[in-house]
């Protein structure tokens, strides 16, 4: 019985160890500060695409600058609720990504859920944003985007809802911010 356990352990810690732990950092804004964590074993692509504005500072600068609310998505067929943020000046953008789907990575828009925002496919860079709420149009297969394939959820908020919230609250026209809420920097979380 013990050669059994130890042949079925060794079989399955390989598996184990390519499990990555979720990355963790920290969004300071003017409103306050925003906890989040990202699941690179899921969704490496986008991970390491995030990852590579926080390491270089890119955001540090940039800001929340819109807001998708039931009062200006009231006449949207399909209405969604998010902020979105990471408008890095086009000089300092890096190259697009493919599209990690919540199909393949099985990670849904739920409230709190970080994702990439995007103008078609594989064309994601440094702009994203956060679900207020479930967000089920968001996903794979959902009506939100024409092209069908969603948006790549990539993480979630583990705490600075409130300030979330607070950002969507603030004045808007036409979704976009009156007064963008800046973005001091995001930085990694040992």
């Amino acid at each position: 019985m013990k050669k059994i356990i130890i042949l079925c352990l060794s079989l399955v810690l390989p598996f184990a160890a390519l499990a990555q732990a979720p990355v963790r950092c920290m969004i300071k804004t003017e409103l306050g500060d925003i906890g989040i964590e990202l699941y690179p074993t899921k969704a490496p692509v986008t991970v390491a695409n995030f990852m590579r504005y926080v390491d270089k500072k890119l955001y540090t600068g940039s800001s929340f600058f819109r807001v998708c609310t039931p009062a200006n998505e009231a006449t949207r067929k399909v209405k969604i609720q998010v902020i979105q943020g990471g408008n890095v000046p086009d000089s300092l953008s890096l190259d697009s990504i493919k599209i990690e789907t919540t199909k393949h990575t099985g990670l849904p828009h739920k409230n709190g859920t970080l994702s990439m925002a995007r103008s078609g496919p594989n064309s994601a860079t440094s702009q994203f944003f956060i679900c207020i709420n479930d967000q089920p149009a968001l996903d794979y297969g959902g009506a939100r985007n024409p092209d069908g394939q969603g948006f790549a959820a990539f993480g979630k908020v583990t705490r600075g809802m409130d300030v979330v919230r607070k950002i969507q609250a603030q004045k808007d026209t036409s979704q976009y911010l009156v007064k963008p809420v800046k973005i001091y920097s995001v930085n990694r979380i040992e």
